[in-house]
């Protein structure tokens, strides 16, 4: 069974400095915060994905069955080397203390944690192979639900919010942007539209929103860069792209995981020969495994504006 990043930090409480690394990563981003990770052997990992179930059928006396054979897909994820060096000067240490090497190095772990989230959503191989296919990729066919066919996009409805999560088995969790959960927050102070929002307190403590017992986790980048579901996505009736896209997803064992290779591995190097900065790496093997066909749904096509019912 795979554990989430905050459980992972637990187990390594007898090591400081990757608690603390570990911590870090998941305090930085709501999606590695809750995803589940799951150990495995090796650099891949390969499994066996039902497509199409076979037929049954009823048959006469002395008639017989037509054979109908499921289908199944063999899927391997490989996984990517995702990590960096934080260099932090010895003048810096010596004349402000250790502790500026810790805020440093939070500040690149943070960087981290916001790559690996968008890659999440956003990776594609054919642009990077050093990276593995985010959801955006991944999902086609049935798992890819047009909010609309307006040019420039449509505004959300929760007719459409409902049916997205409706085409997830087992859903667990909302991913979305800070903009479109205020638009779902506005929504459910609006007597006409409603929205069933919740609230309750996350790993950490903070507020976090719900909206149909699911909960809504925020894809951001806390650098202030480009918001991995920004209003820039191309829509389903074409015209500016202005859209965004909100994610339903089954997160465990299963279903939607992520897979690693012992962990974050965290090593201090000391004091470089060849500069006078103390160096700490932080590598980290690991990917995403969609084991079930209907782990994730995406809904696109989403433009800035009021939610509708």
């Amino acid at each position: 069974m795979g554990l989430t990043l905050v459980e992972a930090a637990k187990l390594a409480s007898g090591d400081v400095v990757k608690s603390a690394v570990i911590e870090m990563f998941a305090q930085a981003s709501d999606i590695l915060m809750t995803l589940p990770f799951e150990g495995i052997n090796g650099n891949a990992v390969k499994y066996n994905r039902e497509q199409t179930l076979p037929g049954i059928a009823f048959r006469g006396v002395n008639e017989s069955y037509s054979e109908s054979t499921g289908v199944i897909n063999p899927m391997t994820e490989a996984l990517v080397i995702a990590g960096g060096d934080l260099d932090v000067d010895r003048f810096i240490v010596q004349t402000q203390g250790e502790g500026q090497r810790s805020i440093h190095e939070s500040m690149k772990i943070k960087s981290l944690a916001d790559s690996w989230t968008t890659k999440f959503i956003k990776g594609d191989t054919t642009s990077n192979t050093r990276e593995f296919d985010g959801l955006q990729v991944r999902l086609t066919g049935n798992q890819l639900i047009a909010a609309g066919s307006a040019s420039g996009g449509d505004a959300l409805s929760l007719a459409k919010l409902d049916e997205l999560i409706d085409s997830v088995d087992s859903p667990t969790h909302l991913i979305m942007s800070k903009a479109m959960r205020r638009r779902l927050t506005q929504a459910a102070r609006n007597t006409s539209v409603g929205g069933f929002i919740t609230y309750a307190q996350d790993a950490f403590g903070r507020r976090q929103t719900i909206y149909g017992g699911l909960p809504i986790l925020v894809a951001y980048n806390s650098n202030g860069g480009t918001e991995p579901l920004g209003f820039s996505e191309a829509n389903p009736g074409g015209g500016s792209a202005v859209g965004t896209s909100i994610y339903a997803v089954s997160f465990g064992e299963g279903r939607l995981t992520g897979i690693q290779n012992g962990g974050i591995d965290v090593r201090d190097l000391g004091e470089l020969q060849t500069q006078p900065v103390y160096r700490t790496r932080v590598e980290w093997y690991a990917s995403i495994a969609m084991y079930h066909g209907r782990a994730a749904s995406r809904l696109w096509g989403v433009k800035d504006a009021a939610v509708v019912v």
